[in-house]
């Protein structure tokens, strides 16, 4: 049986939010509560994957399981490539610290599919969104567009997409910002150099795509709630 181990990368220089990933929500840093969402999926393991030693003691005092890694990482995937180094999984979700309200359903959902599908090599998970919200025009919510077999076409930080002939019912999707991997996929995308498209909109996803792979689509209802600025606690 495929062993599946949830990373979750973690910087302590966000350039938005310094120390976010120890910020308290609650009386927990929000580390700690995306870690507890994590445990609670079907991942066989959880590990934070960080460059910062006040990250990684914090982790390891609520009981889980840290690495050091690089500082000088371009992405969250570059990171948990080098902490998966010496885990023994097959499957790797890629979490992101900053999700603590995460659902532990929408990373059993991801694992599902990508277990039920071998042939699947990357998946993500999106949301219905509203085009008349704000978040439709918000740069740090990010949108998709898919094609029929639910693959991503194309993410971006723009309005997705155009609507120049809008129709009666008129849908967007919203991207959360949570990955799963088949390891020996992740050995070669860690391998391609940052996209041009990619270092445009600042989407390391966007990488995959240049390079010709597919992105399956998982579709959740569930709203998506994560911290980008000390305003969002």
């Amino acid at each position: 049986m495929l062993k599946t181990a949830a990373v979750i990368p973690a910087r302590y220089a966000s350039t938005r939010f310094p120390g976010k990933p120890l910020a308290k929500i609650a009386g927990k840093a929000m580390i700690q509560w995306t870690c507890e969402k994590a445990a609670a999926s079907k991942a066989d393991l959880v590990v934070v994957a960080t460059d910062d030693l006040r990250i990684k003691e914090a982790v390891e005092s609520f009981g889980y399981q840290a690495v050091m890694t690089s500082e000088n990482h371009q992405s969250g995937t570059d990171r948990i490539a080098e902490a998966i180094q010496n885990i023994d999984a097959d499957l790797i979700i890629n979490l992101q610290g900053d999700e603590p309200m995460l659902p532990s359903k929408i990373i059993d959902e991801l694992i599902d599919a990508m277990l039920s599908d071998k042939s699947l090599k990357m998946g993500t998970v999106v949301v219905p969104g509203d085009i008349d919200s704000e978040e439709y025009s918000d740069p740090n919510t990010v949108k998709v567009v898919k094609n029929i077999k639910n693959q991503a076409l194309y993410f971006s930080r723009s309005p997705l997409p155009y609507f120049r002939n809008k129709p009666e019912k008129a849908e967007c999707l919203f991207h959360w910002g949570i990955y799963a991997y088949r390891r020996d996929f992740l050995e070669q995308y860690i391998k391609w150099p940052q996209s041009k498209l990619e270092k445009i909109e600042s989407l390391e996803q966007l990488r995959a795509l240049e390079n010709g792979a597919s992105i399956q689509l998982i579709i959740a209802q569930e709203k998506a709630i994560g911290v980008d600025t000390p305003e969002d606690i």
